[in-house]
C-alpha cells in the first residue's frame, strides 16, 4: 500500500530525488532500524529505483547496518557521518526559516 507521501522542508528546499526521499526518511526515523524492503514501501518507490541509488547512499557513509534480524540487515542513519550531520543542520535551519516566517505572519495579524 501506497503511503500518503508529505513534503518536507529538506524536499521542498533541495528536491524530490529518490536519494533524498531516503535520506529524508530516515532522517525523520532516526532511532529506528529498517530492511530494505521496509523502507521502499514507506516511500512508496519502486524497487528498482531504490536499487539504483541505494549503493551510492552506503558508500557515502549515510546510512549504517549495526544488525541482522534472521537474513534481513536492518539500516538506519548515520549520524556520525559528517555529510549527515550537515544535512541535519540544513533541515535545522529550514525549520528555523519556516518558524521565523510563521511568527512574522503571526505578528501582522
Amino acid at each position: 500500500m501506497k503511503r500518503e507521501v508529505r513534503e518536507s522542508l529538506l524536499l521542498k528546499a533541495l528536491g524530490r530525488s529518490p536519494q533524498l526521499r531516503i535520506v529524508d526518511f530516515l532522517m525523520d526515523n532516526k532511532l529506528f532500524d529498517f530492511s530494505k524492503k521496509e523502507i521502499i514501501e514507506e516511500l512508496g518507490m519502486s524497487k528498482t529505483t531504490f536499487y539504483k541509488v541505494w549503493g551510492e547512499i552506503e558508500s557515502l557513509g549515510i546510512v549504517k547496518s549495526e544488525r541482522k534480524f534472521g537474513k534481513t540487515r536492518l539500516y538506519r542513519l548515520n549520524t556520525e557521518s559528517e555529510l549527515v550531520k550537515s544535512l541535519m543542520e540544513i533541515e535545522k535551519q529550514l525549520i528555523l526559516q519556516a518558524a521565523d516566517k510563521s511568527r512574522k505572519k503571526i505578528i501582522k495579524l
